[in-house]
């Protein structure tokens, strides 16, 4: 993971917090913002790095064979099931099981997953004795879980046995002073793959990637990326190797507030602005996410407003 803007500093002295302990956590945000990177991250820190690490995917199960899939089934138990098998969870013993875009997970299985939160045991399908399993379990959505369960699609039981710890991933657009860093890395990483020199950007290139929008975040740069330095002559990467196109109208909607509007907004990097945000820390004893309340705003885009004004957090 590779950042150093307030948002991600905040990101990273997270999941130094959340590795020493075995609470379950749950990772949000937008798709391509690394939030299987962050669970890695988490495991590889904490006491169960010497474990296995499994991570599923919980909208590519076929609803049929999800419960399969997660708790293992005996044999003879279904049609096909010719031996028994293990599951995912069962797999993840004294490791830490990664259950990625959770909010699909049907809501017939979601019961024997709080089960197995609560007491620490899964039966596997067509058996009858519980098995023990110590597995932590971190989530991942990037779709509101607080929609899904005012329309009755997730259980509120479930979602505050998995939140217990949280983890917001910054989307790249709130990024801006991490870009040109994340664009040198992977240009050099991905040059490398393909024996090709990285020559660097342009000017102009490197003010295109800042000013692009990213709706698919880190995942479309390495995509733009990758692209650009197949088709790319001699030279440093110019705006036509890149090709990012007009910016359609969808990635310029504007993510959606966790707050009401402040009622009055001064000039983005204005005096006015940096006074507004100091005066919020100040108030809220620098705590970031009530300061950001006091202005209406989400904590990415306070952290962002404390980058462009130069402000320092004291950690």
């Amino acid at each position: 993971m590779i950042g150093a803007s307030p948002a991600m500093l905040e990101v990273f002295d997270r999941l130094r917090r959340y590795a020493t302990v075995e609470s379950p956590v749950l990772i949000t945000g937008e798709s391509g913002t690394g939030k299987e990177l962050a669970a890695r991250a988490i495991h590889e820190r904490s006491n169960r790095a010497g474990g296995p690490f499994v991570a599923i995917n919980c909208a590519a199960l076929p609803p049929s064979l999800v419960s399969s899939e997660l708790f293992g089934h005996e044999k003879g138990a279904f049609t096909g099931a010719t031996e028994r098998r293990a599951g995912h969870v069962e797999m993840a013993h004294r490791g830490t099981l990664f259950l990625d875009e959770i909010g699909d997970l049907p809501l017939e299985i979601q019961g024997h997953l709080l089960r197995f939160l609560q007491d620490g045991q899964v039966t596997r399908v067509g058996g009858r004795a519980p098995i023990p399993v110590d597995a932590r379990i971190v989530a991942a959505t990037h779709v509101p879980l607080a929609d899904a369960m005012a329309a009755r699609r997730f259980r509120e039981d479930l979602f505050y046995r998995l939140a217990v710890l949280t983890l917001e991933m910054p989307p790249l657009r709130e990024r801006v002073g991490d870009i040109e860093l994340l664009a040198t890395v992977f240009l050099r990483r991905i040059a490398a793959e393909c024996g090709r020199p990285a020559q660097g950007f342009t000017p102009e290139a490197l003010a295109a990637l800042r000013a692009h929008s990213w709706p698919g975040n880190v995942r479309q740069m390495i995509a733009v990326l990758r692209r650009a330095i197949v088709m790319a002559n001699d030279g440093p990467l110019s705006v036509a190797d890149l090709d990012l196109g007009p910016i359609a109208p969808r990635e310029r909607a504007a993510v959606p507030p966790t707050a009401p509007a402040a009622p009055m907004r001064p000039a983005p990097g204005s005096a006015e602005e940096r006074q507004q945000v100091l005066d919020a820390l100040e108030a809220s004893q620098r705590q970031v996410s009530q300061a950001a309340r006091r202005l209406g705003v989400s904590r990415v885009t306070f952290y962002r407003m404390i980058e462009r004004n130069g402000i320092e957090l004291k950690r």
